[in-house]
């Protein structure tokens, strides 16, 4: 095997594969840049009981077993829906990205809704979420979901007290329909700790690069914590049903929630191996009378890397 030198001279082969490493290696680093305001309180920082290695290992490892996942879910047919709520920073986001890294896009994607529109709010509360649903052979999920209606809306007033009701009324009917059409339902709840929460919204504040992140919304939610915790637990004991019940993951430590989502939720699907037709790569059809036209400068990209 080449050894690499400072200029990064490796094979082809070994390039591609560090190439792919390094796109998890890049999130892990966003998230463990400190910003400079931050460093007086970094020690109180959730430390992961994983090692770097351990956490690595496993995530690329449960990574292939979501390939195998997806294969078997296409080749079934098989409809899959998985909804990720939780309070603001909690991780659902880091853990949807490790859980579609390696996925087809055409076959797993993410549906994270905007606020509804004038018109929206005039439907059938469901109607919006209905068309997202998957086709035979699709996974979705959910970055929240109708469960809006018992969190943040219910918290900030979006939603009377009689469409509460209503939706905890009609939830477990309408969660029981998609069971019955073939479509397996799973609830997640990322859980963090108040303190940790504190500490990933400062975070947010003083990073350039995650202040997108911290809306309007986030900053009432630290005001609201607690009516935000009372919510959320008659929201899981009212809409707890057999056919689509809640699981919650600790969220404190990020590395450990994303194994820990990530291998439940392959636990939770009766997926096999599927022996894919081998690949050959055809010979390339040559013309001896073609020649390349010489494109003008100015179509490309500047070099400046």
């Amino acid at each position: 095997m080449n050894t690499p030198d400072a200029d990064g001279d490796r094979s082809w082969v070994e390039a591609e594969l560090q190439d792919s490493f390094d796109e998890e290696l890049e999130m892990e680093i966003d998230d463990e840049r400190v910003a400079k305001e931050l460093r007086s309180i970094s020690e109180l920082r959730h430390k992961s009981s994983l090692s770097r290695r351990t956490y690595f290992h496993e995530l690329l490892r449960l990574q292939a077993e979501l390939v195998k996942l997806q294969d078997w879910v296409v080749n079934t047919g098989y409809k899959l829906v998985v909804i990720f709520e939780g309070r603001d920073a909690a991780g659902k986001g880091g853990s949807i990205k490790r859980i579609t890294q390696r996925l087809n896009p055409r076959v797993c994607r993410v549906v994270a809704l905007s606020a509804p529109t004038d018109r929206e709010k005039t439907q059938w509360y469901f109607q919006r979420y209905v068309p997202h649903l998957p086709a035979a052979g699709e996974i979705v999920l959910f970055d929240r979901s109708w469960y809006n209606r018992a969190g943040v809306e219910r918290v900030m007033g979006f939603a009377s007290e009689d469409q509460v009701e209503d939706f905890f009324n009609d939830v477990p009917d309408f969660e029981r329909m998609l069971a019955r059409s073939g479509i397996k339902l799973i609830k997640y709840w990322f859980s963090i700790t108040d303190q940790e929460q504190q500490l990933r919204f400062l975070m947010r504040v003083h990073d350039p690069l995650k202040q997108w992140k911290l809306s309007p919304m986030d900053l009432e939610s630290r005001i609201r914590w607690e009516e935000y915790t009372r919510v959320k637990e008659d929201m899981l004991n009212r809409t707890n049903i057999p056919e689509a019940p809640w699981y919650i993951v600790e969220g404190n430590d990020k590395k450990a929630a994303r194994l820990n989502v990530i291998s439940h939720l392959l636990d939770q699907v009766p997926y096999e191996e599927i022996e894919n037709e081998l690949v050959v790569l055809p010979d390339r059809v040559f013309n001896p009378d073609y020649e390349r036209t010489v494109l003008p400068e100015d179509l490309y990209v500047p070099k400046k890397y």
